[in-house]
């Protein structure tokens, strides 16, 4: 699968009345401009949590037999002998 060159990102804020408000989800090309367009919806909160999500693009173009099998496959694993 193709990934976009921006991702999304989640924060969890206090607002400036108190409540706790998770799982926000924003896109942005950076971190910093993520931020700043929560800053802009939610003004005068307190970020508690951030992380990075990636977010993946839906494919362009002629789907080949690799893409087929690793999409009926999953995700890869790792196996171990023993």
């Amino acid at each position: 699968m193709q990934l976009s060159p921006t991702a999304k990102y989640g924060f969890r804020i206090r607002t400036r009345s108190g409540a706790v408000v998770d799982n926000l989800l924003i896109f942005g090309k950076d971190a910093p401009d993520a931020e700043r367009k929560l800053r802009q919806i939610y003004l005068g909160c307190e970020i508690l949590e951030a992380k990075r999500l990636l977010v993946q693009m839906p494919r362009v173009g002629m789907v080949n037999f690799e893409d087929v099998v690793d999409l009926i496959s999953g995700p890869a694993s790792v196996e171990t002998s023993k």
